[in-house]
């Protein structure tokens, strides 16, 4: 199970369960949140695939790849265009409406003051923000070091309770893109 060390002290721990078929196979993944143990809430319904390709984003802009090689530093790239913008955002909705939880995360460029060099230096973090039904929230501050773990973590525990499938076969196209049974 993926877990963070958030900013207030507590620890999300978000867990992949299986979501299942009218016969009871496991086809995708929904996201489980606790906080400090506690139920936080329920999201991103039949989310894998997006992990997936986040995690290979997240991956190849550590690299170097596309607009993040613009950053000298691995640990402020992240996959997208925007200096600023979001990474994944997953919500729950009651049938009547009603809020269930929420997991997003996103970036900000984050102006540091270095004393010894009379300058600033530009940094960009992934901001992870739960939030529960309550309305109660807490976040996580990563580098997209820390991103990448978190995610790969997310879907080595996805693929495991999937019975081995592979999260990243429909991570370019989305979901029902690839084969049919």
């Amino acid at each position: 199970m993926g877990g963070l060390r958030c900013v207030d002290g507590s620890y999300l721990t978000v867990t992949p369960v299986a979501c299942t078929d009218s016969v009871g196979a496991p086809y995708e993944v929904t996201l489980e949140l606790h906080r400090d143990g506690t139920p936080y809430g329920s999201v991103g319904e039949r989310c894998g695939w997006f992990l997936a390709r986040l995690a290979r984003g997240v991956d190849e802009a550590r690299q170097g790849r596309g607009p993040a090689r613009r950053w000298a530093d691995p640990d402020d790239r992240f996959p997208g265009d925007e200096p600023d913008g979001e990474l994944f955002s997953f919500r729950y909705r009651t049938r009547a409406g009603l809020p269930g939880g929420e997991l997003r995360c996103q970036l900000r460029t984050i102006p540091v003051w270095q004393a010894g060099r009379g300058e600033w230096r530009l940094t960009r973090r992934a901001y992870v923000e739960a939030w529960a039904a309550s309305g109660v929230g807490t976040r996580a501050v990563l580098t997209s070091s820390e991103l990448a773990g978190f995610v790969r973590e997310l879907l080595n525990e996805a693929e495991g309770c999937l019975k081995g499938r592979d999260m990243a076969r429909n991570a370019g196209g989305g979901a029902g893109t690839g084969e049919t049974r």
